[in-house]
C-alpha cells in the first residue's frame, strides 16, 4: 500500500509540473511579445541572409509591436550564429534567419558541429530562395547542359565555387554525380572571387549565384546554361532550368528562412509563421525581396519542416558521395 501511495504522489508530482509548464507557456505566448525581439544572421553584413533578415525584421517589427534587432554572427560556415542561437533560452526573444546551408547541409558538411539543426531548432516560415546558375565561358564553345556534359566526358575541365561546402560546390558535386562526368574543383574565397578568372577563361564553369553572374551573361562574357533551381527564374526566363535542359530531377535551391530554439512555445512560434506568411504575402515585400536577387516562398509550417528534412537528407548523401569533409 506504501509503494502505491508513494507512485500515486510522484505521479501527481509530475502531472502538477507538467501543468504548471504548460500554463508558464500559455502566459509566456499570451503575453507575446513584450520585448525587442533578436533576429541572429549567421553571415556577415551586406549578405543575402542579412538583406532578407533587415526585410523580414521590419515588417514583424511593425506587425508585432516590438522592435526586431538584426545582429550578425558570422563565422564557420554559419555555424557560429546558428550554435548561438540553438543554444538561447527557448522564449521567441532569439532567433535565426537560417538558410539551406546552416540547417540543412552543415551536419553532414562539418565533423564536430556542436548542436544538432534538425533537434535543436524549430522551422519557423521559409521566407525566400535564390537559384545559382551553370555558367561556362563562351570560348568552351558549348551552348545547352547536354553539349556541356559530352564536352566533360572528352577532355578535362575545372569549375570554380565561392569555398568548400558552399550552394556553388554542392551545386557542381549534385552536377557531377548525377551526370557520371568530372572536373576540378577550384574553390575560391568568395561568391564573386572567381569571375575575373571565369572570364578569361582560366577556369571554365561555375554554378554561379544568379545575382553575381547576371551582369557578365547580359554582356556575353559568360554564357548560361540552365538555372539549379526547380522553376525557371524571372531573372533569366529564356534559360531552362538545368532538368529540363538535359539532367532530369537535378534541382538545387538556396534557400533562407526563419528558425526558432526547439521547445519555443508552439503559439508563439505559430504567431511567428503567420505574420511572416502575411509579410511575404504583401506586393512590396515581394518586390523588394525580387530587388535583392530571390524570390519569395512561403508554405505551412509543416510542409517547411518536411522541406528542410529532405534537404538534409539530400545533402548528407551528395556530401558522403563526394567525401567532403569540413573540420
Amino acid at each position: 500500500m506504501k509503494n502505491h501511495a508513494s507512485r500515486f504522489v510522484a505521479l501527481a508530482a509530475t502531472f502538477a509540473l507538467s501543468l504548471g509548464a504548460a500554463s508558464i507557456a500559455h502566459a509566456q505566448a499570451a503575453d507575446y511579445p513584450n520585448k525587442p525581439i533578436r533576429m541572429i544572421v549567421p553571415f556577415g553584413a551586406g549578405s543575402v541572409t542579412d538583406q532578407l533578415a533587415r526585410t523580414v525584421g521590419s515588417g514583424l517589427a511593425e506587425a508585432l509591436g516590438q522592435s526586431v534587432v538584426v545582429e550578425n554572427r558570422p563565422g564557420a560556415g554559419g555555424n557560429i550564429g546558428a550554435g548561438f542561437v540553438a543554444a538561447s533560452a527557448p522564449d521567441g526573444y532569439t532567433l535565426l534567419m537560417g538558410a539551406a546551408s546552416t540547417n540543412a547541409i552543415n551536419p553532414s558538411l562539418y565533423k564536430n558541429l556542436k548542436f544538432d539543426p534538425l533537434k535543436d531548432f524549430v522551422p519557423v516560415a521559409n521566407v525566400a530562395s535564390v537559384t545559382n546558375v551553370l555558367v561556362v565561358n563562351p570560348e568552351l564553345k558549348v551552348g545547352t547542359v547536354a553539349e556541356l556534359i559530352k564536352a566533360l566526358k572528352g577532355g578535362s575541365y575545372s569549375y570554380a565555387s565561392g569555398g568548400a561546402g558552399g550552394s556553388q560546390h554542392l551545386s557542381a558535386e549534385l552536377f557531377k554525380s548525377m551526370s557520371s562526368t568530372d572536373m576540378v574543383h577550384i574553390p575560391y574565397k568568395g561568391g564573386s572571387e572567381p569571375i575575373p578568372d571565369l572570364i578569361s577563361n582560366r577556369v571554365q564553369v561555375m554554378f554561379c549565384n544568379l545575382p553575381v553572374c547576371l551582369p557578365h551573361i547580359k554582356s556575353g562574357k559568360l554564357v548560361a546554361l540552365g538555372v539549379t533551381s526547380s522553376k525557371r527564374s524571372p531573372l533569366l526566363p529564356e534559360v531552362p532550368t538545368i532538368a529540363e535542359a538535359g539532367l532530369p530531377g537535378y534541382s538545387v535551391d538556396g534557400w533562407f528562412a526563419l528558425f526558432a530554439p526547439a521547445k519555443v512555445p508552439a503559439e508563439i512560434v505559430a504567431r511567428l509563421h503567420d505574420e511572416t506568411a502575411k509579410l511575404l504575402a504583401k506586393p512590396e515585400v515581394q518586390d523588394q525581396i525580387r530587388r535583392q536577387g530571390a524570390e519569395p516562398n512561403h508554405s505551412t509550417q509543416a510542409e517547411f519542416a518536411r522541406f528542410v528534412q529532405a534537404e538534409h537528407d539530400k545533402w548528407a548523401k551528395v556530401i558522403q558521395d563526394a567525401n567532403i569533409r569540413i573540420e
